[in-house]
């Protein structure tokens, strides 16, 4: 794979152990693939971190993603978690949100194995599940997947990751306490009665 671009904001950069750590705990991530017109698709897919690769699973029946992935296994998949929104300087635009991101770079290939394909299920829904669920009266049959064969698992090896990261800054690095306006010297444009 070739090298990827330099990070322009190598201050936002976050390490990949950091980047893997946020891919184990992320709720929801986007996948892209490329079709065979060379056109890129992106679906947003629940997933699980499982022996160091993505897992995301998807209808058995042959669609967009389905045949993007049979066209071209390179992939990517991408996440974030967005948080707050803070103001830095005096104008509306001086504004920014903290937030995590990571992109996932690698190759994605169709499990077949119907033992790792439950695995993924059962991992599924350790994470998604509910506490509620664990009541009496809402207990189901748990390890029973009758639906295995109309679904497609797929498993992306990564082979590249990038994350970046903007904290969100204490009360006194925000505006009004301290000043990080863009353009110092700007002035506001004049009100017109």
């Amino acid at each position: 794979m070739s090298a990827p671009p330099p990070v322009r904001r190598a201050d936002k950069a976050m390490s990949d152990e950091s980047a893997r750590g946020i891919l184990a705990q992320g709720f929801a991530g986007r996948l892209a693939t490329v079709g065979p017109d060379g056109w890129p698709y992106a679906v947003p897919l629940l997933y699980v971190w499982m022996d160091g690769e993505i897992w995301v699973h998807n209808t058995a029946a042959r669609g967009h993603l389905r045949a993007n992935v049979d066209h071209e296994p390179r992939v990517c998949f991408e996440l974030d978690e967005p948080g707050e929104t803070f103001a830095y300087g005096r104008f509306e635009c001086d504004s920014s949100v903290a937030y995590k991101s990571v992109i996932a770079y690698g190759r994605i290939r169709v499990v077949d194995d119907r033992a790792q394909k439950q695995r993924f299920c059962e991992a599924l829904i350790a994470k998604y599940g509910r506490e509620e669920w664990e009541q009496p009266e809402q207990q189901r049959p748990k390890s029973f997947f009758p639906r295995l064969d109309v679904i497609t698992v797929y498993a992306i090896a990564i082979e590249r990751i990038t994350g970046k990261v903007t904290p969100l800054p204490g009360i006194a690095e925000r505006w009004p306490a301290k000043d990080m306006t863009r353009t110092p010297n700007a002035k506001p444009p004049e009100d017109k009665p």
